[in-house]
């Protein structure tokens, strides 16, 4: 987890992370509920893929129940990603943090990358996606790369081909 946002968060929730982070696909709902996150499906409006806030003492993700379901997984692990970075913004937030599907929410626009990138790695650790990349595919990107990886991530195709690009990039 070389990730420089995975160094903002506590070593308690870090412990979580990595428990989750060690098989695929990463169990996100699991994830959330450990880390004291609940995780509530509903209507949203058009253009509106999820909500983190602040209900008394606990935490709410409200994730579009009109979105495909690998999106709303991502969509989770931006939210969860706002917990753990963002939870001053979202404390002094009447509504908390809520995101459009391009995951903007009016926030600082380093804020929304901060989210991202932690999500991406969240749902898709790049330990895990090395290793099946190399055992199942031979370190090849390929169209059926991308796919079969997709699918054993449940995550999108567009998802996967971006933290593919990190991958070359690094």
């Amino acid at each position: 987890m070389g990730l420089k946002e995975l160094g903002r968060i506590s070593p308690e929730e870090r412990t979580i992370l990595a428990q989750y982070m060690s098989e695929y696909p990463v169990r996100i709902g699991q994830l959330a509920k450990d880390l004291g996150v609940a995780i509530r499906v509903s209507s949203m409006p058009t253009g509106v893929s999820g909500q983190i806030s602040r209900e008394g003492d606990n935490y709410v993700i409200r994730v579009n129940r009109n979105e495909a379901r690998e999106r709303q997984r991502f969509t989770i692990g931006h939210e969860l990603a706002h917990y753990l970075l963002h939870r001053n913004i979202i404390d002094s937030s009447p509504d908390g943090i809520t995101d459009t599907v391009l995951y903007r929410s009016g926030a600082p626009e380093r804020i929304e990358f901060e989210a991202n990138r932690l999500a991406a790695e969240i749902v898709m650790p790049m330990h895990l996606i090395e290793k099946e990349l190399s055992e199942k595919f031979g370190g090849l990107v390929t169209e059926a790369t991308i796919e079969g990886l997709a699918s054993s991530f449940e995550v999108s195709k567009a998802a996967m081909e971006i933290k593919l690009s990190t991958l070359v990039e690094a």
